[in-house]
């Protein structure tokens, strides 16, 4: 199959009981998918981070940032990264495919206390699934640092995924969430500020979401500004 094909793939079963577990378990705490999304970006700047210190062209020059918008239209929220991003083989290793090891552990240390059990997300590197709890449709497109082709992935988090060649001027990642009937409160600016404000004490770089004021504008304000003169 030529490398600009479009593929449609199956999840490996570890990843499908995941996304069926996140979905059904963790369903009162829906808001942790925000928090996961912007920690694999911040988790994506760092890695850029040292890219660079090893080879220097991979250098872009631009602030570090991670952009959080939301559509109340549209209906969808989208967290975009200027971190290392990744390459075809990359998005269907880590979107397609779970460490068999980690799921196990995973699925071990759940509780059921659903508090508890968010909090393990991040820490077996699964957190990418957790948008599935608010999702009814994921769009990943992403472009590694050094390379000239981005990659696209998309799936409604049930059997299949598609990958397919798309474009992207820079390195990064963009994920766009298209929301369930049942949490378009995502797609409230505010609502989502107050998310980001509640989770982004670990995060070393800006949090920017469109100003509330501004409506339409590209003027952008950093969304966790007020913890962080606190």
């Amino acid at each position: 199959m030529i490398a600009d094909a479009t593929q449609t793939m199956g999840f490996q079963t570890e990843a499908k009981r995941l996304l069926h577990l996140m979905i059904h378990s963790l369903y009162s705490n829906r808001e942790i998918f925000l928090r996961e999304l912007i920690s694999n970006a911040s988790d994506a700047i760092d890695k850029h981070r040292f890219a660079v210190i090893n080879d220097g062209s991979l250098a872009s020059g631009a602030d570090y940032r991670i952009r959080v918008s939301a559509d109340a239209e549209a209906k969808t929220i989208t967290i975009d990264d200027n971190g290392i991003g990744m390459s075809r083989d990359e998005v269907v290793d880590n979107l397609g495919t779970i460490a068999k090891s980690g799921t196990a552990a995973f699925m071990e240390q759940l509780s059921g206390d659903q508090k508890q059990d968010s909090q393990l997300i991040g820490q077996f590197g699964v957190g990418f699934y957790s948008s599935f709890i608010v999702a009814d449709r994921v769009v990943v497109v992403t472009r590694k640092a050094g390379e000239s082709r981005a990659t696209r992935w998309e799936s409604a988090g049930e059997d299949e995924f598609t990958v397919s060649e798309a474009e992207r001027e820079s390195p990064g990642t963009t994920i766009t969430i298209h929301l369930k009937a049942d949490a378009d409160e995502f797609a409230d600016s505010w609502r989502v500020r107050s998310v980001i404000k509640k989770y982004s004490d670990h995060i070393s770089v800006p949090v920017m979401m469109p100003k509330p004021s501004q409506p339409g504008d590209e003027e952008e304000d950093q969304a966790d500004q007020e913890r962080r003169r606190a």
